[in-house]
């Protein structure tokens, strides 16, 4: 961690409520890159005068939503159709497209709520931009959701740093176990998934279930017949 402190000390120093909101755009997009320990280092600096708290706050929200925007466009150019087709694939291994299906359907109802709620938990306040630019969530209200959860979270981590002062480090030790915590699950999760997935896929060949097709994205088949070339119909 001191390896990440030194730096992030270094350049908010330097470039200042700048430098504050171009480390959390970084840690909005790469994950590893703590706000525990930019945020409350950004608020023992404003108490010592070395910033303006607000002007902190304002450039730390304004990177959230640069990073945010960044992931959301990210799953707009991946987008459902192709995840789909990537989820037929024999070697993905991740979820079939009965679950992308299941999950996606979830999202369209409680989307807005995942997105809010979402940037009060590490590292799922970066990954959850990825679903919300694929499922094309409105980008006003996107925005919207995530200034005011990004805002929540900015302001109670420049607040603790500005009260603790030159003790500031202590947000993180709480916080950072609660970081390891949620990617710990995370990783438990993901290798459920791969099992579960296995287990379908030997299901579907087996003939004991049957393989999914959602109705806003039908595959082409061999047997399907090509379209009339445009020369041909005129």
């Amino acid at each position: 961690m001191e390896s990440i402190t030194g730096p992030v000390v270094d350049i908010i120093g330097s470039v200042g409520e700048v430098g504050v909101g171009g480390l959390i755009a970084l840690e909005t997009i790469l994950p590893p890159i703590p706000s525990e320990v930019i945020l409350p280092f950004a608020g023992f600096a404003a108490a010592d005068g070395r910033l303006n708290a607000p002007l902190a706050w304002v450039c730390a929200t304004i990177g959230s939503l640069l990073g945010a925007a960044v992931l959301y466009w990210v799953g707009y150019a991946l987008s459902y159709e192709r995840l789909y087709q990537l989820a037929g694939k024999r070697w993905f291994l991740l979820f079939g497209q009965k679950d992308l299906d299941r999950g996606f359907r979830f999202f369209d109802k409680h989307g807005s709520v995942v997105v809010l709620v979402g940037r009060f938990i590490p590292f799922i306040r970066s990954v959850v931009s990825v679903p919300a630019g694929m499922d094309q969530m409105p980008l006003p209200r996107f925005l919207a959701l995530t200034a005011l959860g990004s805002g929540i979270w900015n302001a109670a981590f420049i607040a603790l740093g500005f009260r603790l002062q030159e003790n500031y480090d202590v947000v993180e030790q709480y916080v950072s176990p609660v970081s390891r915590g949620v990617v710990a699950v995370l990783l438990l999760v993901l290798v459920w998934l791969v099992v579960r997935r296995v287990r379908q896929r030997r299901a579907v060949e087996a003939g004991e279930e049957p393989a999914h097709f959602h109705p806003r994205y039908q595959p082409r088949t061999d047997d399907d017949e090509a379209p009339e070339p445009a020369s041909a119909r005129d």
